[in-house]
């Protein structure tokens, strides 16, 4: 089995080299090889991009690995939504995620109730910030207050569509090339909806 190891310190007073010798310990006991260490020094678990992070999800989605460690979940990330997200994907891809000092590996019964509990507090989160939401647009409307985007000086002209819904437009139409050459109309002009 091969393994690529994450280690991540917020800030550049801290050091890595603890992590390390823990997961090199924790690989050599359970005869794991190590594919690449992807350190993160003096970077916040708070963001969601981060190169050395993308550059192992990169490797991940690759298949040059079969596992992740890391020496603790807050390694890989303190957002609960973005944790999650990772797990989804790795769960997605058959990749094993393994907190050596936690003791808790997504391949094993517990390590999947883990992963449960945790979707399960993400739902939460996300369902009492949408909760927060409608009872302050509730409150705002009670008030008599105009919901929405405030109207502002880029309001007063005509708006341009653009950004997805011209994506969307041009994925809609293609061109078509009809293979009967008895056809003596112009071929590549004519449009069809897709």
């Amino acid at each position: 089995m091969k393994a690529g190891l994450y280690i991540r310190v917020s800030t550049t007073d801290q050091t890595t080299l603890n992590q390390e010798i823990e997961l090199k310990k924790y690989c050599e006991i359970q005869n794991i090889d190590i594919f690449n260490i992807y350190k993160e020094e003096g970077v916040s678990g708070t963001k969601t991009t981060r190169p050395e992070l993308d550059r192992m999800l990169q490797d991940m989605r690759r298949k040059k690995f079969d596992c992740i460690l890391v020496w603790k979940f807050d390694r890989l990330g303190r957002s609960t939504a973005h944790l999650l997200q990772v797990l989804e994907e790795l769960k997605n891809k058959g990749v094993r995620l393994i907190a050596t000092s936690q003791s808790v590996d997504t391949d094993t019964p517990m390590g999947k109730f883990f992963f449960t509990i945790l979707s399960g507090f993400a739902e939460m989160e996300r369902e009492m910030i949408v909760e927060r939401i409608k009872l302050g647009l509730a409150r705002r409307k009670k008030q008599g207050k105009k919901l929405g985007r405030p109207k502002g000086a880029k309001d007063k002209g005509y708006r341009k569509k653009g950004g997805y819904y011209g994506r969307y437009q041009k994925k809609q139409t293609t061109p078509m090339i009809y293979a009967d050459e008895n056809t003596k109309e112009n071929q590549t002009n004519k449009e069809v909806l897709v």
